[in-house]
């Protein structure tokens, strides 16, 4: 699962808006309106972020991805 696939996901299963994640996270609107079209490619460190954040919500990608 790429990256803008993760972020949608997240925002859908936490029903949250760009503004909403982007507050979490710690990160500007338009960061998180970048990332989810995929023009820009989130640095390790707010990768990491993400992942913890994730973590910390019980969201586990290779679970939901699995069919």
């Amino acid at each position: 699962m790429e990256f803008k696939e993760k972020i949608l996901y997240v925002r859908a299963k936490l029903n949250l808006s760009q503004m909403d994640l982007a507050k979490e996270l710690g990160v500007a609107f338009q960061t998180i309106n970048r990332w989810e079209l995929g023009k820009v490619s989130p640095t390790k460190k707010a990768e990491y972020a993400f992942e913890l954040y994730c973590k910390e919500k019980n969201i586990k990608f290779e679970e939901e991805t699995n069919n």
